[in-house]
């Protein structure tokens, strides 16, 4: 379908896809849209996780892949993408609902946000081409690559989308994400006032834990049972802690480049013999939940104090962390997104739907005072059907 006839819709359907860092899943999301910009309007049609299999998991979680290997994950991952892509177009056509583009995040392989005398550069895989060859319609990628180009972090893009589904007239209201890295958005009334930062870790260090202290028996916490009977280790604490990424002041993104399991944990986990692991993954559980709430209070509370925090990712199950942050939050009222109608499982895939609809419409969709770009472009590439 040509582009401008998609342009013309009165309403488009699309399918959002999204890859996290903890390396779970694919998360796709079928969503209709209208309108672009202040006037778009969403609604959710459906949601599914299409989960990877461990071996496609570890290799994922592989941080020492060679360029060859990289090549070939590109490939294969995007033959996982383009399957959980026609789930969902399957399901439109169910109620004979044709949809009209693909909106893919992928997979983030590497992440160099701008430091002084360091690389730059980011690394999403999953390959589009493939992607539209299967499916048969457009699809938009490579979100980051564009604001870094204008002198930006890449990271994070989801502030856009929190300030068109979450914002109020009269009041501010703080999103707080936790994917494999956890972060913010104060959705202030006014687009321009909007801030946003990345925390530091969120499920990568307590999975990334599991996964050392169980060799790879268990990979995540569930529902944070392991850290709900554990005792906290201070001089672990402190050590998880005293990281320079959480002193610097945004605009600020990270990823498993600083906090991926081999270069965070593993030094850190080898007093394992003398300690249980369950007051291990209870002390790596603290540090993201302090992590995050420090962040709040340092960046956040002194300027723009949240009546109304809302969490989601995938560390919004985690009860033990989600209790803790509660807690942690006093003064605030805390909500789940799914309380606020967007499922937490869904938000990002939600979310690179919208940022792929602006992409086909135009207009530009990242927050220059949240990633430090020098101004507002465009996002994504488009690969024709």
């Amino acid at each position: 379908m040509d582009l401008r006839v998609i342009q013309a819709k009165q309403a488009r359907f699309c399918v959002g896809l999204m890859s996290g860092s903890s390396c779970d899943g694919v998360d796709a999301a079928l969503v209709r849209i209208k309108g672009t910009g202040k006037s778009l309007a969403m609604k959710l049609i459906a949601h599914e996780t299409f989960p990877y299999t461990a071996g496609l998991k570890n290799r994922l979680l592989d941080e020492h892949l060679s360029i060859k290997d990289a090549c070939a994950l590109d490939f294969e991952l995007g033959e996982r993408f383009a399957e959980a892509a026609q789930a969902m177009i399957d399901k439109a056509q169910e109620d004979e609902t044709p949809v009209d583009f693909v909106a893919s995040h992928g997979h983030t392989l590497a992440h160099l946000p701008p430091r002084s005398n360091e690389r730059i550069g980011t690394l999403q895989i999953g390959q589009s081409a493939i992607v539209a060859e299967r499916c048969g319609v457009h699809v938009v990628s490579d979100f980051r690559p564009r604001d870094m180009a204008a002198g930006g972090e890449g990271a994070p893009l989801v502030p856009y989308v929190d300030w068109l589904l979450f914002h109020r007239l009269k009041r501010s209201i703080t999103c707080l994400n936790i994917g494999g890295i956890a972060n913010y958005t104060v959705v202030t009334p006014e687009f321009r006032n909007i801030s946003a930062f990345d925390t530091g870790p969120g499920n990568m260090a307590i999975d990334g834990a599991m996964r050392l202290l169980t060799r790879g028996e268990q990979d995540m916490d569930v529902n944070g049972k392991a850290a709900a009977k554990g005792m906290i280790i201070d001089e672990f604490l402190e050590y998880l802690l005293d990281h320079p990424f959480f002193s610097k002041v945004p605009p600020k993104s990270t990823g498993r480049e600083e906090f991926g399991m081999q270069v965070y944990l593993r030094d850190a986990l080898n007093a394992r013999a003398e300690h249980s692991l369950e007051d291990l993954i209870a002390t790596v559980t603290e540090a993201v939940a302090v992590s995050i709430i420090d962040a709040y209070d340092r960046f956040i509370k002194p300027e723009t104090p949240a009546e109304h925090i809302i969490i989601g990712g995938g560390g919004a199950h985690n009860k033990t962390l989600y209790k803790r942050l509660e807690e942690g939050f006093s003064g605030s009222q805390v909500f789940t997104s799914d309380q606020y109608g967007i499922p937490t499982d869904a938000r990002e895939a939600i979310a690179f739907a919208i940022l792929g609809n602006e992409c086909i419409m135009g207009t530009e969709a990242n927050v220059p005072h949240a990633t430090g770009a020098e101004r507002r472009v465009i996002l994504g590439k488009i690969t024709p059907a």
